[in-house]
């Protein structure tokens, strides 16, 4: 499975989930594309096996992952103050691969029906998904208890 982890601005939000995926999953492959050079340069950072920055980079990558992974902004043209492109947006929003997004944005868009959390909760549940997700839909026992606490 090859996993995309899309972030842009300080690359702080896709730091983390690179982080806790590598962590999580450490044989996985995962490709880190930033809107900038600065967010591509964290997720290498925090474990992303390559990167690649820029619109071309989002939109030809999008392509040919299996799992695409970021905030929620990554679907929305002009978001992250308009670093993400509607060509970005565009080809984000139109891959074939099954986006796992956060409910995260700096514009003005709400998501009704969503609770606030902290980001690393956030995380975590995304990360659960992620696993979930490669075992074929089945979900772990530690996922599963953690899900029922909350």
């Amino acid at each position: 499975m090859k996993i995309a982890v899309i972030d842009g601005q300080g690359g702080g939000i896709g730091r983390l989930i690179t982080e806790q995926v590598r962590k999580a999953s450490p044989d996985i492959e995962i490709i880190a594309l930033g809107t900038n050079a600065i967010a591509t340069s964290l997720m290498l950072k925090a474990g992303a096996n390559e990167g690649a920055s820029g619109e071309n980079a989002v939109v030809q990558n999008v392509k040919e992952v299996d799992l695409i992974l970021g905030p929620l902004g990554i679907i929305l043209a002009h978001s992250m103050r308009g670093e993400l492109t509607p060509g970005m947006a565009e080809a984000i929003a139109s891959s074939k691969a099954t986006k796992m997004l956060l409910p995260l944005t700096l514009s003005e868009v709400e998501i009704i029906g969503v609770y606030l959390e902290p980001l690393p909760h956030l995380v975590e549940k995304l990360v659960s998904k992620v696993q979930e997700k490669m075992n074929g839909g089945v979900t772990s026992v530690r996922s599963a208890c953690l899900s029922a606490q909350r």
